[in-house]
């Protein structure tokens, strides 16, 4: 049956993560979760509640609190025959697991002139504005983005994030998976059933003519927001999201930077040597000779995430921001 002809679902981007990890729980008996409060809790967010229940606390395992350990113990059984999804709590830890997924997970495949693999998933969160202060707010998938031999994912939709979950379960290679912890609640439509996103294939969310707006993760949700305001004063914007940034469908943002003859890349994550730079150079490279003004970038402020409320409003883009953006890059002051 086609995906068009399939039964569509209204469900929340945590229900897509929870059924993406029981389908391939019940579908492949090597894979297993590891973690903090994964069990009984179902972790901090509940994305996981009812897993213990049903696949039993050998296959859904509660660890101690060591981030280092967690993700060795991950390395370890996936080189020995497993398929481990690490649960690493706040994606701000990954700063625990960095000699595990950098030095062992990386580049073990490498290292062994192909005689080992390492298929397991690093399943974390991202994302500000939930009033977690500076040590559980960060975005920081451009640092794991930067290492050969990891493929790193950032799913902006409820479809996205189940379809390139059980991509990456079944990945040959360490797959880092980042979940915006504000969108858990979010949601759309998923179809019933078997379905897999491939990954290095970036998602037109909006066609546009007018300028091309790059948005990762939940910044997808501020740029479309943008795009309805830009619609109102006449101007199209094209909102296009790369799904993983490592590998990086290149050629499909350059085309639309082609098309649109401007562009401006948001990311959730650091600014300065971001995400958003990389994505700004591929396109000043691929595109140059068909941009109208200079390839735009907006990340988060080069600060640490502040607890305030209003000053943590201040340092993410906002629909408003991007939309000011875009209308000075098209002439319209």
């Amino acid at each position: 049956m086609s995906m068009q002809n399939r039964p569509m679902r209204e469900i929340t981007f945590g229900e897509a993560i929870r059924e993406a990890l029981a389908e391939e729980l019940r579908r492949d008996p090597r894979v297993f979760i590891i973690g903090e409060d994964v069990a009984e809790a179902g972790t901090p967010f509940k994305v996981l509640s009812g897993l213990v229940q049903e696949f039993g606390p050998e296959r859904i395992m509660d660890s101690p609190i060591s981030e280092a350990a967690i993700t060795g113990m991950g390395v370890g059984a996936a080189m020995t025959g497993m398929r481990p999804v690490v649960d690493i709590m706040f994606g701000d830890f990954v700063t625990l697991v960095m000699d595990q997924m950098v030095n062992q997970a990386a580049k073990m495949h490498y290292m062994s002139g192909g005689s080992w693999k390492v298929p397991m998933v690093l399943r974390t969160t991202m994302g500000a504005t939930r009033r977690s202060a500076a040590q559980h707010s960060q975005s920081l998938h451009a640092l794991l983005s930067h290492i050969p031999g990891l493929k790193v994912a950032i799913p902006s939709t409820p479809y996205d994030a189940k379809g390139l979950l059980k991509t990456a379960i079944r990945d040959e290679n360490p797959v880092v998976f980042f979940e915006d912890k504000m969108m858990y609640r979010n949601k759309g439509l998923v179809p019933e059933g078997e379905y897999t996103i491939p990954f290095g294939v970036a998602d037109v969310k909006r066609p546009g003519s007018d300028i091309t707006i790059v948005a990762t993760s939940s910044m997808v949700a501020v740029a479309l927001g943008a795009a309805d305001k830009l619609a109102e004063i006449g101007l199209s914007a094209e909102v296009i999201d790369p799904r993983t940034t490592l590998p990086l469908d290149k050629e499909a943002l350059i085309q639309s930077a082609k098309k649109t003859s401007r562009a401006i890349v948001v990311d959730e994550g650091y600014e300065q040597y971001g995400v958003t730079a990389e994505i700004a150079s591929v396109i000043a490279d691929g595109a140059f000779y068909y941009l109208d003004a200079p390839v735009k970038r907006m990340g988060a402020m080069n600060v640490p995430i502040p607890f305030s409320p209003v000053l943590e409003d201040l340092t993410v883009p906002t629909e408003q921001a991007v939309f000011d953006m875009a209308k000075t890059l098209c002439g319209r002051v």
